[in-house]
């Protein structure tokens, strides 16, 4: 398989996943099991699938357990690096702070872009189409991101969406955010390496700029958040 348009890929897995406690007080939240195999596995699987090459992922919480299971990709075909935000900074970052913190690893310019995913969705079905990396390319949107139907825990939304494909900070109808976009470093410039900071702050700036792209996703999707939601994943499997 050839490489993608956009080889690179961070996911994101420093959090401390207090709702899917006492699970994630032995295991962080991405290597839990679903359906046979740790959830970030599932990403990884179609990250390969797409042609993409090298991966990031940030950690923080039982963060020796990533490199443990995980190694340097090489079963995917896969180059993993780590930012280990709990051994290099005392614990996580937050989303943006973590992409900041993590990006010096690449050492890319300001408008190469990557692929952002949370390492606690489930989403088996995106791949991660050369198509819309080819759009993002040609654009000058520092991100385009990818929304989905509001699930029962977020009801509001987060985002709209222009008819134009643009993301909205405020529209009739919100979509909520499925954790997967594509970014360029510029949209982090000003964002300190190693503080922590939020992504939203960011991406709402960006949108007041029109610099920020969006587009639905309606393939399957769990925001796998509580004990909950995971056994109902695994139930349906079986």
């Amino acid at each position: 398989m050839t490489d993608a348009l956009i080889d690179r890929a961070l996911i994101l897995a420093a959090g401390r996943g207090e709702r899917m406690r006492p699970l994630t007080d032995t295991c962080p939240k991405p290597l839990l099991q679903v359906r046979g195999k740790p959830l970030i596995v599932w990403h990884l699987e179609a990250l390969a699938r797409a042609g993409v090459k090298q991966v990031l992922i940030n950690t923080a919480w039982l963060e020796e357990q990533f490199p443990a299971q995980l190694g340097d990709g090489a079963r995917w075909g896969l180059s993993i690096r780590y930012s280990h935000e709990g051994a290099q900074h005392g614990g996580a970052l937050e989303t943006a702070g973590g992409i900041a913190t993590a990006l010096p690893l690449w050492k890319l310019k300001e408008d190469k872009p990557f692929w952002v995913l949370g390492g606690d969705v489930f989403m088996p079905e995106f791949d991660f189409a050369e198509a819309d990396a080819a759009r993002f390319l040609a654009s000058k949107a520092l991100a385009q991101i990818y929304l989905v139907s509001n699930p029962p825990h977020n009801p509001h939304g987060d985002f709209g969406l222009s008819p134009g494909g643009m993301a909205l900070n405020k529209a009739p109808v919100q979509w909520t955010y499925s954790t997967v976009g594509l970014y360029r470093p510029g949209l982090f410039t000003g964002t300190p390496p190693g503080q922590a900071a939020a992504l939203a702050p960011l991406l709402r700036k960006a949108m007041q700029s029109g610099r920020v792209s969006a587009a639905l996703y309606s393939g399957p999707w769990t925001d796998v958040g509580t004990p909950e939601r995971l056994a109902e994943l695994n139930a349906a499997a079986s």
